[in-house]
């Protein structure tokens, strides 16, 4: 996986809207026709998009920590943390917050660097299959992009070519969240039709990956004949799109040895690198932000406690299933001392008493700085695990409580058991109980891989999950007519009078 070079391309040659700092007369801009030349040079391109949702405003911090502490699993550790990231875990959430005012550009730089690539293709001479085999890459991660973005903000502007004219671009009104769907499904289908069975590295997307994901939109609009359709697809041909369940739970999260698992479907690859001129270019913030204050048992200068789950979801966890054991820390080493997680604040204040997340810490493999900041870890983005829990889900939805649902649920649970005798096969459930508990089982089974809070989202769970029996507890202003949505960044409708602010904003 190392071996593809995270070219920032976008950087020189995009331009698109939701950049507050846009110039009108940009100086140094690439031109296409100058570059695009070859297919390495289409590639180069398309690079630029895997590179960039590698930022710090995209994987590396601020997008994924807004969907992690939006769930119902993750609270705020450190009170003193930043007040934009305390707004997303108590719903109190603003449309100047700063979160979602740095991701959002980086999210349109990112499908702009797709959009450029797709049409610089349109000026080589090439075999088309070879062209196309590159070029769907680009249709991938702009289908990839969009998708996060629509789940997060409903009707958003959708842009599929290069943006030449900036003021144009800048009046662009919203596409409908149905038509933006539409796009997605198209992108993911192209990318299906076109991209191999198998990469050299999982950090590139193979046709498994379009397939998965097509289940994953379709699973997500409800079209559960589709996802069940899509999901079987990829799990019929796992021998040819070499996919499988890693045998340990632990080496999913483990830096040395991601890059052979056949487990992943698309991963975000981080090198272990920080501050690249000045910027925050492939920097990942999750090991600090979810590592315990002042802690010594990874050498990495302890971490900042910012992301930590309630001590409920700790609590409600059986001992006996082993992804608990991969997924928390429950204790620390302080002056060279094992120390239960009930008297982590004895040794810093602006710890908390609660055990933390291990998925990012344990096993980040060489980082750059202090606390972590900076890994040799891969972010799968989907797992084939998931599309096993995607398949169930959507089957019970056609044939509620039908055995080859059972089937799939049991197979990830298999895994879990690691030499126990939980959890036990799950059989016979009705329709509605086997809805219950695959949700249940993709909670756990995917838990602070940010993907809770879109479960909770798609399935309109929030009345439920942050009432008063939640694992956080009463979340008193979550209000089921606003915060399904975040906000559209205030700056861009102030700029754009053709967007319309999300309701309750």
């Amino acid at each position: 996986m190392k071996t593809i070079k995270i070219l920032f391309l976008l950087s020189t040659i995009v331009s698109t809207i939701g950049c507050s700092d846009l110039e009108e007369n940009p100086v140094g801009i690439l031109a296409p026709e100058s570059f695009f030349s070859s297919l390495d040079d289409l590639q180069v391109a398309v690079n630029g998009t895997y590179g960039r949702v590698g930022h710090e405003d995209i994987w590396g911090r601020k997008f994924t920590l807004t969907i992690m502490v939006r769930g119902d699993m993750v609270d705020i550790g450190d009170p003193t943390t930043a007040q934009r990231r305390i707004d997303h875990n108590d719903f109190t959430v603003l449309s100047d917050n700063g979160m979602i005012d740095d991701f959002w550009p980086a999210m349109y730089q990112t499908i702009a660097a797709a959009n450029q690539a797709i049409a610089g293709a349109e000026l080589l001479d090439a075999d088309e299959a070879e062209e196309n085999e590159i070029i769907a890459q680009a249709y991938f991660m702009r289908a990839f992009t969009y998708f996060h973005m629509v789940r997060l903000f409903g009707d958003i502007p959708y842009l599929d070519t290069p943006v030449t004219d900036i003021q144009t671009a800048s009046s662009i009104g919203s596409t409908p969240t149905t038509e933006v769907y539409e796009n997605i499904i198209a992108d993911l289908e192209f990318a299906e039709t076109w991209l191999p069975n198998t990469q050299t590295t999982r950090t590139l997307p193979a046709k498994a990956t379009a397939t998965s994901y097509l289940s994953l939109v379709y699973l997500t609009i409800g079209n559960y004949q589709m996802a069940y359709n899509k999901a079987k697809e990829v799990i019929d041909n796992e021998g040819t799109y070499q996919l499988g369940l890693e045998s340990n739970f632990q080496d999913l999260f483990d830096s040395s040895k991601q890059d052979a698992s056949q487990e992943p479907l698309f991963a975000i690859d981080f090198q272990a690198i920080r501050n690249i001129n000045q910027s925050d270019d492939g920097t990942d913030y999750a090991p600090p932000l979810t590592g315990i204050r002042s802690d010594e048992q990874y050498d990495l200068g302890g971490g900042w406690s910012v992301a930590v789950p309630s001590l409920e979801v700790f609590d409600t966890w059986d001992d006996r299933d082993y992804r608990k054991t991969v997924s928390f820390d429950a204790t620390g080493i302080f002056n060279g001392i094992v120390e239960p997680y009930t008297v982590f604040t004895d040794f810093n204040t602006r710890a908390v008493n609660r055990p933390h997340i291990a998925k990012y810490t344990r096993f980040i493999g060489a980082t750059a700085n202090g606390n972590g900041r900076a890994s040799e870890t891969n972010y799968a983005t989907m797992r084939y695990a998931e599309v096993l829990l995607i398949a169930a889900e959507a089957l019970n939805e056609i044939n509620g409580g039908s055995e080859e649902a059972h089937q799939y649920v049991n197979r990830v649970r298999a895994r879990a058991r690691n030499g126990s005798d939980f959890p036990a096969d799950a059989s016979g459930l009705s329709q509605d109980d086997f809805r219950t508990m695959v949700l249940e089982e993709r909670r756990l089974e995917l838990a602070f891989e940010f993907k809770r809070w879109y479960d909770i989202a798609r399935r309109k769970m929030g009345t439920e999950v942050f009432g008063s029996t939640g694992f956080e507890g009463q979340k008193a202003n979550f209000d089921v007519g606003r915060d399904y949505l975040l906000p559209i960044p205030n700056e861009e409708v102030l700029r754009n009078p053709n967007l319309s602010q999300n309701d309750g904003y």
